[in-house]
């Protein structure tokens, strides 16, 4: 089921943004379908093989700031030349994965800043689950009625019973969208690279930036907020792999998820760790089953009224937003880098194309630096003095 939740977030929003982009750069319906098939297809086999190898929940997803990027960059350049700048990008994430050079940078960032990062990034899901009242008033309440009620009885169905009642309530009220569906498979389409400096430049360098910037430095962030502790060598190089291989077929860049993952990684979906890496396997078959059926899951998904995709997104992630204010507020000396990553990373800013949960880890470090590194804590300081 928190596979199940994970995938229906996905595809009704994040996907939006890949379409848009594909729109603008005026790709053909059989790119565009070709692109939809490369991401699930890669995050599919990602979420299967890096799950099951490290008996960790590690989902992957596609880079949707990439995708925010490539709406406005896309169009400048022919398409042959478009894949090629995410071949470069590919590559580039693949060595600097399998490096460990990206690991070690994450391994240095306190465990309160990085749990502050992940409320942040979870804050807007939360908020957004009661917003949902003003668009969809009924469908809303049947939602977090049935979280509320079944939690009282049985945590581990709690998101189910509210997914269930949810969609009862929309088909109800007519907010199910279903006419005109059919049954259709994808057919990828692959396109020969052309290496162009000016769209390796343009699309490429800025692609791998917010990838691993936005996406899987956040996505290792929720792994380990968590309490897994999987190989960032193996995650980031393997889905650096993934993004290589689907680059020729339109899929612009296949990393770890954070959004989803955090549906995926905790105690919602099994109360033992060891436990959960079955949701990121489940994760990725419904991934392959999407791809393949390309438009017509597609359809089902962006089906759903957003206001029922906005109240189960919120519920799913209330324990991870838990574990997240938590962790980042449990040590004192770190409650305010802790305040400042969060508040910058639910602030939803964006500086250079790169998104707020990076920033919210600059700015967190920097204040961690200025407030702790160089001072002796209050405790040592006392009993220094009471010896003297």
């Amino acid at each position: 089921m928190a596979a199940l939740i994970a995938i229906v977030v996905s595809y009704s929003g994040p996907i939006m943004i890949v379409l848009t982009a594909a729109s603008a750069g005026h790709l053909t319906p059989a790119q565009t379908t070709s692109w939809l098939w490369a991401l699930s297809i890669g995050a599919g086999l990602s979420s299967i093989v890096l799950s099951v190898w490290t008996r960790v929940p590690v989902i992957a997803g596609w880079s949707t700031p990439g995708a925010a990027l490539l709406v406005t960059s896309i169009a400048q350049y022919s398409y042959p030349a478009a894949i090629g700048a995410f071949v470069v990008s590919a590559l580039a994430i693949t060595l600097i994965g399998f490096s460990g050079v990206f690991g070690r940078l994450m391994a240095l960032v306190p465990d309160a800043v990085v749990s502050a990062m992940l409320a942040g990034v979870l804050f807007s899901f939360g908020v957004e689950a009661f917003r949902a009242f003003g668009d969809g008033p009924a469908v809303t309440a049947a939602v977090l009625l049935g979280y509320i009620v079944t939690k009282r009885f049985s945590a581990r169905y709690a998101v189910l019973a509210a997914l269930a009642l949810g969609v009862l309530a929309s088909a109800l009220s007519g907010g199910l969208r279903v006419s005109g569906l059919g049954v259709e498979l994808a057919s990828p389409l692959w396109t020969t690279p052309a290496f162009d400096l000016a769209a390796v430049i343009g699309i490429g360098v800025p692609l791998f930036a917010v990838t691993m910037a936005s996406q899987n430095a956040p996505g290792l962030a929720v792994l380990r907020a968590s309490g897994h502790r999987a190989d960032d060598r193996l995650l980031v190089g393997g889905t650096g792999l993934a993004s290589l291989a689907m680059a020729p077929f339109g899929g612009h860049a296949v990393n770890l998820a954070a959004i989803t993952a955090a549906i995926c990684t905790g105690e919602e979906a099994h109360p033992d760790a060891k436990k959960r890496y079955p949701a990121g396997v489940f994760c990725g078959l419904l991934y392959l089953v999407v791809g393949v059926f390309g438009a017509t899951l597609l359809g089902v998904f962006t089906a759903l009224p957003k206001e029922l995709v906005a109240a189960i997104a919120g519920v799913a992630l209330l324990g991870a937003l838990m574990s997240g204010l938590a962790g980042a507020m449990a040590l004192p000396e770190y409650r305010e880098p802790a305040l400042v990553t969060f508040l910058v990373t639910a602030s939803g800013m964006s500086l250079f194309g790169i998104g707020s949960a990076f920033w919210g880890l600059v700015f967190g470090l920097i204040a961690h630096l200025v407030l702790t590194v160089g001072r002796r804590a209050p405790g040592r300081r006392a009993r220094s003095r009471s010896r003297r």
